[in-house]
């Protein structure tokens, strides 16, 4: 085995164990290239089926080209696709505008948690790794969260020679993270070898610039690049980068302690 086969077989055991050991779980999907490389590894995990219905928190300012893609994805891969939104704030005016760290939490956060409520999914899979950024480096694989969804960072059980607890009390609502582990290269390398169909925004336009993580239009930009292609992306980011990855995220640049308590809430 090589490391992506590792990397490979780790997530799909801990997908299994979720799916055995938690009822009515749902997973994100932000259309992303790491929430799309977690359901390739659902369906490779049940043998070509997604059997969880995957959540997607439509905040109505994505790029265009992202709905286009998850409603011909979903469609091709036969997914069951659970849109939500926070209408309530929507209505109301929220937008970037008022603070983008409000704007996260009551089109993201609060529209995420509306839409667990709604459909009583008790458990979350999502797409996040350590190296992302900093509050994510203290997540568990199977994280806890109070019955309101709320984070205790400083609280997490112990995961030591790949023990993970999978009990817990029963208003418990639980977070799985199933490429915790993984890099940002080692998600465009199996990109790469699975020949996994991603959304074309991560390619270099004929400008030379391309995204390099996907969110809400208003909030994100775009890096300088020429890597047109998988391949390129993945000898780029092996030779020529020195930025971080969610540099072209504005929520991020605001407040390091402020995305903390954003996540502690809730957030992805």
């Amino acid at each position: 085995m090589d490391h992506l086969d590792e990397l490979e077989n780790q997530s799909v055991f801990i997908l299994r164990e979720a799916y055995k050991n938690f009822k009515n779980l749902a997973m994100l999907w932000s259309i992303g290239k790491d929430s799309t490389v977690l359901v390739w590894l659902a369906r490779k995990a049940f043998f070509g089926h997604c059997p969880i219905p995957l959540v997607h928190i439509d905040t109505t300012y994505k790029i265009p080209a992202m709905i286009e893609y998850r409603d011909r994805v979903a469609k091709e891969w036969g997914l069951n696709l659970v849109v939500g939104k926070n209408q309530k704030a929507l209505d109301e005016g929220m937008n970037h505008e008022k603070g983008r760290l409000i704007c996260c939490e009551a089109l993201k956060t609060q529209g995420l948690q509306g839409i667990m409520e709604e459909h009583g999914y008790t458990g979350l899979i999502l797409g996040i790794r350590r190296d992302e950024e900093g509050t994510r480096a203290k997540e568990r694989y199977f994280s806890p969260r109070d019955k309101n969804f709320e984070w205790n960072f400083k609280d997490q059980p112990p995961e030591l020679w790949d023990q993970y607890k999978t009990s817990f009390a029963e208003d418990t609502h639980i977070r799985i993270h199933p490429i915790l582990h993984w890099t940002e290269l080692n998600v465009w390398e199996y990109i790469l070898r699975e020949k996994i169909p991603i959304i074309d925004l991560y390619f270099a336009t004929p400008e030379g610039t391309r995204y390099r993580s996907l969110g809400c239009a208003p909030c994100t930009g775009t890096i300088q690049s020429t890597a047109k292609t998988v391949e390129e992306i993945v000898e780029e980011l092996k030779n020529n980068t020195t930025t971080a990855e969610r540099s072209g995220r504005a929520q991020d640049q605001e407040d390091t302690y402020a995305m903390q308590k954003l996540r502690a809430r809730g957030y992805m």
